[in-house]
């Protein structure tokens, strides 16, 4: 079940992963600052790159908000995520809006406990793997978890929606 190493606070995505019994570990690593990118996660992790994670949030014209959860080597890929979320086209939302909107902060956005509930996807190569990592909600802290599962509690869509960095 749950394990959490000494000194780690639960994040209210373990407290709703608790809640839901499903089994997870918090990973702690160190934060750099001036670099907040998913390699630097894995670097800190010692992970492989595609299990690490990263949550986007993304506004669609005429559909709204939306999340994309994908592998950290990858960027999303507009269009395909625009179609999956049933929109014409789609953006980033602006990090300033982050916050606001979810209640996570750039660094730290995860795909469990946002202010809403928005459809949310993941990338098709999250069943590729036994395990993932997704940010626990805060900096600093990783959720290493299976990925079906968190799929279904998300009540998330797989879908390819992301594209290698050209």
């Amino acid at each position: 079940m749950a394990s959490s190493k000494d000194k780690v606070s639960k994040t209210n995505a373990a407290r709703l992963l608790d809640r839901a019994g499903i089994g997870y570990e918090l990973i702690p690593y160190t934060v750099d600052p001036d670099n907040l990118a998913a390699d630097h996660v894995a670097e800190e992790l010692g992970e492989d790159i595609n299990r690490v994670f990263k949550t986007l949030v993304l506004h669609g014209e005429k559909s709204g908000h939306f999340v994309c959860v994908i592998p950290g080597n990858m960027e999303v890929d507009l269009k395909k995520a625009a179609k999956v979320a049933g929109a014409k086209k789609a953006e980033m939302i602006h990090v300033k809006e982050l916050l606001p909107l979810t209640g996570y902060i750039r660094g730290g956005c995860s795909p469990i406990g946002m202010k809403r509930s928005f459809p949310t996807f993941f990338h098709s190569s999250v069943l590729d793997y036994d395990f993932i990592y997704v940010s626990a909600g805060v900096r600093g802290l990783q959720l290493k978890i299976d990925p079906r599962q968190l799929v279904q509690f998300c009540g998330a869509t797989v879908a390819e929606v992301a594209t290698f960095f050209e």
